[in-house]
Order: structure tokens, then sequence, then C-alpha cells
């Protein structure tokens, strides 16, 4: 502790009548305060700058330098102008009062002194003091707080915008990257089928070109579903328009899942009418196919696959296919649409990037994505679509 600071509760009586300061002296000692006495003005300024008491009782009329003088100096100081000053008065002229209120006066007190009034007074202005102290160091912590969590945002938006870039960057890095290696493989993949088609008569042969056009025609799909994603990505918005549900579900079952279809020998059932939805035709186009080739994969056997749609609450249409597998786990579920994850390693091949795709595409259509399942009981994967 510093040799010039005070306990708390420390008055400073400024008065250049003895019998005042005796009197003040007496009974607010006994009261428990700590009293510094200053016989004039200026010993009064000085005190009071040095020491920083808790409350000053100031008399009005002294000379050379009169109370409201002093008052004047005090608030216009920052080390004394918070401290409550009190005037001492026996003028019971209005203007007077005012003039002292508008230097920044706490209260007055008029001579000749009532002892218990002089105590209520301080009393209460030292407690409001507290108060005012305990309040200014809550606004300092707040403060502190709110710039510490501003500093932290502003890291934040700095870290995201630096992120979002580099996302950008990887994304234009894949896409190109996936791009210059279609035209190269689907070259392989082309002459690994003629090849198949062209071997006679060495069956050890056939086989490995068999497995080298399985292998190329599955690096070609992996391809194909990363400049998906990259093109579901980017920052292009899309234009919704009315869907022709059954033609788009009608193309996927009879074009490109035709071969898998006979392969499972599924058994599917439409519904006799889709109710009507917006979206984007071509990426609609790969959800079903999506959702309905892990139908035909992961279903029964043979597999029972059932397609619908039900209308949902807030305008938007719930679109489904519900099949006859074992089902999913809860914790199955959870990973189900992050990238890379497959239904089941032991049955089917797959890159991992299907759901996650059709998870981007149906939230950037502003839809959802999700499947209700029983172990041992299949499931139902559905998305939904805003309803025109």
């Amino acid at each position: 502790m510093n040799d010039n600071t005070l306990p708390k509760d420390t008055l400073l009586v400024i008065d250049d009548i003895p019998e005042n300061v005796k009197l003040l002296l007496n009974f607010l000692t006994n009261a428990g305060f700590k009293v510094l006495i200053a016989q004039d003005g200026e010993e009064g300024i000085r005190t009071a700058e040095y020491v920083c008491p808790d409350l000053i009782l100031l008399d009005v009329m002294m000379p050379d330098v009169d109370g409201f003088e002093v008052c004047q100096i005090l608030k216009s100081e920052p080390r004394t102008k918070d401290i409550p000053i009190i005037f001492m008065t026996a003028l019971a002229d209005t203007l007077n009062k005012i003039r002292g209120f508008e230097l920044g006066a706490a209260d007055y007190i008029t001579k000749p002194f009532h002892q218990e009034e002089v105590l209520a007074r301080v009393t209460a202005h030292l407690n409001l003091r507290r108060m005012q102290r305990q309040l200014q160091t809550e606004i300092d912590i707040r403060k502190g707080v709110e710039k510490s969590l501003q500093n932290t945002a502003d890291l934040l938006t700095e870290r995201t915008i630096e992120l979002e870039k580099r996302n950008m960057e990887l994304d234009a890095f894949a896409h190109t990257v996936a791009h210059d290696l279609k035209n190269p493989l689907s070259a392989i993949v082309g002459l690994a089928e003629m090849l198949v088609n062209d071997c006679t008569g060495h069956t050890s042969t056939l086989e490995k070109l068999k497995v080298i056009a399985h292998a190329s025609q599955q690096m070609f799909n992996i391809i194909d579903a990363m400049l998906l994603l990259a093109g579901v990505s980017k920052k292009a918005k899309i234009e919704h328009l009315p869907l022709d549900m059954a033609q788009i579900v009608s193309q996927v079952l009879q074009q490109r899942l035709l071969q898998e279809i006979k392969e499972y020998q599924a058994e599917i059932h439409l519904p006799d009418n889709w109710p009507s939805a917006l979206g984007y035709a071509p990426w609609i186009e790969e959800v079903w196919a999506n959702y309905l080739s892990n139908a035909l994969k992961y279903g029964g056997h043979p597999p029972h696959l059932e397609l619908g749609a039900d209308i949902q609450e807030g305008n938007m249409i719930r679109f489904w296919v519900r099949d006859n597998g074992i089902g999913l786990t809860p914790k199955a579920q959870a990973q189900l649409f992050t990238p890379f994850t497959r239904l089941h390693k032991n049955r089917a091949e797959g890159h991992g990037l299907g759901l996650s795709i059709v998870q981007q595409i149906v939230e950037k259509l502003g839809g959802q994505v999700g499947v209700d399942s029983k172990h041992g009981q299949g499931s139902l994967f559905y998305f939904t679509l805003p309803r025109i």
C-alpha cells in the first residue's frame, strides 16, 4: 500500500472556523470515519489532490479562495472530479445553493449543524459513491470482455475468410485435376472395353483385361463424382424451376440404373402421381440416382423398392425411397452423409461421395436430407424440396 493510500470512508473537512472543525472532527471520528482537516481553500485543494478522500465537507464562506472556487477547481481535475462534495453554509439563499449544484456539489448542510443530519447525509453519499465505483468496475469489466469478444470475432472472421479462400483454391484445383484426368481415362476405359471384346481364347488375359476395364470405370465414376461435387460447391446461384419428377425418375431407372435393376432382379413400385416441386433437374437426377443405386445395392435379396412423396408443413415436399434391406444402426445413420463414408463395406464397391453430394445438392436447393431406419426393418431415405 502506498503512503498516500487511505482506508475507505476518509473525510476531508475544509473550514476556516476552528469551532466548526472541532465539532465535526469529534463526532465524525466517533462515528468511525478517518477525518482530515484543511483550514483554508488552498490547503484543502492540495490535500484533496494528494489523498483523494472519499468525501469532502466544504465551507462556502472562506477568505481568499471560497468554497465555490475550491469546488470548481476540484471538479476540473481528473483525480478529484468524482469525489462527492457537501457544502456547509449558513446561507439560506437559494441562488447560492443552485450555484453550488451547478458546480458539481452533491449536497448542502446548513449551519448550525445537526449531528444526526450530517451523519445521515455523509453516510448516504458514501454509500452512493461505493455503488458508483462498483458500477464503474462492472462497466470496465464488461468493456474488457466486449473488447476481448470483438477481438475473437475479428480473428474468427479473418480465419473464416482465409479458409474460404483456401477452400475455393482447393475446389478449383480438384476440378482442374479431375477434368484433366477425365479425357485420358476415357481413352483407357474405351480401349479396355475394346480389348475385352476382341480377346478370345486367352482366359487368363481376358480376366486381367476385365479387371483393368472395371478399375478404370470405377476411377471414371469417382472423377465424375468429384466434378459434380465441385460444381455443387460453387457459389453461383442455380435457378429453381418446376420439376417433372416422373420424367426424372423414369430417366434414372430406364437409362442409368437399368443394368443394376436387371442384375439385382429388383422390383420397384412408383406412385401414380408426383406432386410439383421446384429444383434443378440435373441435380435432382443425381439425387435419385444415388438413393436408388444404394437401395439396389443394400436392399433385400431381391430388392423391393417403393418410391413416393408427401406434402410437408412449411410448403415443402418430401420425396422418398423405401427398401427392404437390413436397416441401419443409429451410429451408421449419424455418419451417412459424411464424405467418403460407405453404407456397408462388405457388399458393394463405392467411393463414399454419393450421399455427401446428395446432401450438398438438396441443401443448396433449399431442402434437407435424412433417413428413417431401424436395424432389421429396412430404410427410408428422403429429401425435401420447396413446393410450387
